[in-house]
């Protein structure tokens, strides 16, 4: 099992001091999240936490667009992997994500996966004028774009929701970018297992994860995936963090664990505070396993 450093909410002035810290003690990914902006009203409610106390913990805190994050920390690093955790891929026009991808994927050495997810705010949707209740469809269709524009052939593309002749993506890197896919409901965990090359959860303790992993791993039997050894399924857990617990996660099938080791609710923890945190975590655990 391979260990991904959470990065949370705010800090991005630390991004390039703690990416080579991180890949120094023995991370092998760092994860980042997506926010576009921050609506002063919604209609939602967030589906895995309290919703007045996420949005209390998101009021004015800065997220960078994903991408330009992980190319900062790409340039001050070599093996370190990337990847946003999760992005909100329908809400953004699929053939300027691809071409930020490839390009990614490109300079960095084939360092990136693609998480790929819905927002759980409606606004992030209707603010952009997309259709909010085909978000799951649009989903599907922006994957299948991504792939199709970074085979480095020419791609054509026709449907109720998007239209285009055949173009062609230059560069591409030299391997398919993973998509993993995030979720906890049935329709994400059987894209993950149709569409995906793996799965992301957000938060949740070993029993629920247990349960989405059984119906992730009978999603996949069922849609041909379950033969594929290079399948990646990452949790983000937030149970105790024990040698034994986490083996348990890794007889569970989990080939990355999702680790905030400083309060990720705490935007204002020093830089210091963060490396002495993320170094305490690999030293106790991440040498050992």
């Amino acid at each position: 099992m391979r260990f991904t450093l959470s990065m949370g909410l705010g800090g991005y002035q630390h991004y390039q001091t703690i990416a080579p810290a991180a890949e120094e003690s023995g991370w092998t990914s760092v994860c980042i999240p997506d926010s576009i902006f921050f609506p002063s009203i919604t209609e939602s409610e967030y589906p895995y936490l309290d919703t007045d106390t996420v949005r209390q913990a998101l009021d004015g805190v800065p997220v960078i667009e994903p991408f330009v994050a992980m190319a900062q920390m790409a340039a001050v690093t070599k093996t370190l992997r990337f990847y946003p955790a999760v992005l909100k891929v329908p809400v953004r026009q699929p053939l300027i994500l691809a071409k930020s991808l490839s390009s990614l994927a490109v300079v960095s050495g084939n360092r990136i996966a693609l998480g790929a997810g819905l927002s759980p705010w409606k606004e992030d949707f209707t603010y952009n004028g997309v259709d909010f209740e085909r978000r799951g469809k649009l989903l599907d269709e922006c994957i299948a774009i991504i792939r199709g524009a970074m085979s480095g052939d020419y791609f054509e593309y026709a449907s109720d929701n998007y239209q285009f002749g055949p173009m062609k993506l230059s560069p591409v890197p030299e391997r398919p970018v993973p998509i993993l896919i995030g979720g906890h409901a049935k329709p994400a965990l059987r894209r993950a297992a149709r569409l995906g090359d793996g799965w992301i959860s957000a938060n949740a303790e070993f029993d629920e994860l247990q349960g989405m992993i059984g119906e992730l791993d009978a999603f996949r039997a069922e849609y041909g995936s379950a033969a594929r050894d290079d399948f990646e399924v990452h949790v983000s857990y937030t149970g105790a963090r024990s040698l034994d617990e986490l083996r348990g996660l890794d007889e569970l099938g989990v080939t990355d664990i999702c680790i905030a080791p400083w309060n990720a609710y705490d935007p204002g923890l020093d830089l210091q505070g963060k490396l002495d945190s993320l170094r305490r975590f690999a030293e106790d655990v991440i040498q050992h396993w």
